[in-house]
């Protein structure tokens, strides 16, 4: 059983994941700092990838970065790298199809921030990057830590986008995904199935980890001595 596409599935994922916790976060932040005409406007253009097929999101990402498309030539004609059909091409499909779900999350925790922390900590003199990493970031960490996990365990299992900008390539860009959809065009149900099997089982254990350290930050220490 060759374990490339496992290897490629999770340094796809995680480096996705990387990208689009940081843009995410940044975007729900300023976002839902923004005025509510303006907030409609772009959380319509945000989360448009996450009600869109992704075989069209695979299309329109070929149109963009195709070698004879606007900037996957230039790419080309400058650095001689191609944009499609190789295994980090699978990233671009990934972060665009996972963004929606870490954004969404991360700007509901914002909004449910008691802004009253912020003000309190200004007022005694601390920076706006301070109250953001040490104040608003522990604050709202439960929906940035669901949202990091959704979006990892979603871009483990790309298929639509994935397959139409990296193609499947044993050994150079195939994951988990396509392997199930070409095992399965080859009538090789049992190894399709364990493949089928290790997601399932990578993806149980990600989110049994979430739950159980959700649960331990609810835990709140006990008062020591007697009333």
């Amino acid at each position: 059983m060759d374990l490339f596409p496992l290897w490629n599935s999770l340094r796809i994922a995680g480096i996705s994941t990387v990208i689009i916790f940081f843009v995410g976060i940044f975007a729900a932040y300023y976002i839902a700092r923004a005025p509510r005409a303006l907030k409609g406007v772009l959380d319509v253009v945000l989360t448009l990838p996450l009600v869109l097929p992704p075989t069209v999101v695979g299309y329109l990402l070929l149109r963009v970065l195709g070698p004879r498309r606007l900037i996957g030539e230039w790419v080309l004609s400058a650095f001689g790298l191609r944009l499609t059909m190789t295994w980090w091409s699978a990233i671009f499909a990934t972060v665009v199809v996972i963004f929606p779900l870490m954004y969404r999350t991360a700007r509901g925790a914002f909004e449910s921030f008691d802004e009253t922390l912020a003000y309190s900590g200004k007022s005694i003199g601390l920076s706006n990057t301070y109250i953001f990493w040490r104040i608003r970031m522990p604050y709202c960490r439960q929906g940035i830590l669901a949202g990091t996990v959704l979006a990892f365990a979603r871009a483990l299992g790309e298929y639509g986008a994935t397959s139409m900008i990296a193609g499947y390539t044993p050994g150079r860009t195939a994951t988990i995904s396509t392997t199930v959809y070409q095992l399965w065009r080859t009538n090789d149900d049992a190894l399709a199935f364990k493949w089928v099997l290790v997601n399932m089982a990578i993806s149980f254990v990600v989110l049994l980890a979430v739950n159980m350290l959700e649960k331990s930050s609810r835990q709140k220490p006990k008062p020591k001595g007697g009333a």
